[in-house]
């Protein structure tokens, strides 16, 4: 089943004024690259380099993509300083399609999968974890899906009350215990409700604990186990959530959290707060792991499937032509 698999005029223009900051700081950085020159040569791609560094893409990225202008250049002999913006936009939507086979959009729930179909959400704590669950659940229900939350980050009092007011706000259920108690148990006791009331997915939030990283894996292990005691093949995906704004710190954390546990999706958050929405493009590349949603604003709709061909051609200030 495809959930959410359009993309109308309005997410467009939505995503344009959630990317016009990194559209703004990338257009400005090329165009002072370039300035001066009339031919794409060994300077004007040193600058780029720093250009998509400073935008942070991630050295090895930014590496492979001045790889494949150079290959370009050397190719087609003599590039113009105004074809780079095509040039550069071809590689980057090209090195997008590698890492994503096909635009996600959205979630993709096989018509055989077990009912509920189950997602772990995991991240830090600020990246904008529950409110993307929250989002994520207002998008569900308003598809027809019968939704469950659990808290089962049971470590903080505001996770958990935070989760509660974004169930009441959609008119979901939230399943919580004490604080202090077991994740594993909540994640149980959700499943358990959900599978008995009928529900089609079950999304449970889990601490964003990275001090101890064999703690978190052997707490985010457990859970799973857990959850596997009522539906075999849970979680069907477990998606990291990362903050934009944060830039290469975000890089770390995938890092960390792709070696506690099998991360199968990424949502990206606050790219409408962000000059550093070049961040996609590098987690994308670095990681080979789909990006499933990103969110460009506070808004129920702000949290979109991602599109790397509409994204691509909102950081370069282009109209999409499908």
């Amino acid at each position: 089943m495809g959930l959410f698999n359009f993309f109308t005029r309005e997410k467009k223009e939505a995503l344009d004024q959630g990317l016009d900051k990194t559209k703004r700081s990338f257009i400005e950085k090329i165009s002072r690259a370039v300035a001066g020159k009339s031919k794409v040569d060994e300077d004007v791609l040193d600058n780029l380099e720093e250009v998509l560094v400073t935008s942070d893409v991630g050295v090895d990225t930014t590496l492979n993509i001045i790889q494949r202008i150079e290959a370009r250049v050397a190719r087609d002999k003599y590039v113009t300083t105004s074809e780079l913006n095509s040039l550069l936009r071809d590689e980057i939507s090209q090195l997008l399609t590698e890492n994503n086979t096909e635009d996600t959009e959205g979630y993709q729930i096989p018509p055989q999968t077990e009912r509920p179909y189950v997602i772990m959400v995991v991240g830090v704590n600020g990246v904008g974890k529950t409110t993307t669950i929250g989002k994520l659940a207002y998008q569900f229900k308003k598809a027809g899906l019968k939704v469950y939350l659990g808290a089962a980050d049971t470590f903080r009092a505001a996770a958990v009350e935070q989760l509660v007011i974004w169930g009441e706000r959609v008119g979901v259920p939230v399943i919580r215990q004490n604080m202090g108690s077991d994740p594993a148990s909540v994640a149980f006791d959700t499943l358990s409700s959900a599978k008995a009331n009928g529900a089609d997915v079950v999304l449970i939030d889990t601490a964003g604990r990275l001090h101890n990283k064999k703690g978190l894996m052997d707490e985010l292990t457990k859970i799973k186990r857990v959850m596997q005691k009522i539906v075999p093949e849970a979680p069907h995906d477990v998606m990291l959530v990362l903050d934009a704004t944060t830039g290469q710190n975000a890089f770390e954390q995938a890092k960390q959290f792709t070696a506690a546990t099998d991360v199968s999706s990424m949502a990206v958050t606050k790219l409408d707060g962000t000059a550093k929405g070049g961040v996609v493009i590098g987690i994308s590349d670095q990681f080979k792991i789909p990006v499933r949603y990103i969110g460009i604003g506070e808004g129920m709709e702000d949290l979109q499937p991602f599109n790397r061909r509409e994204f691509v051609d909102s950081l370069f200030g282009e109209s999409s032509t499908k």
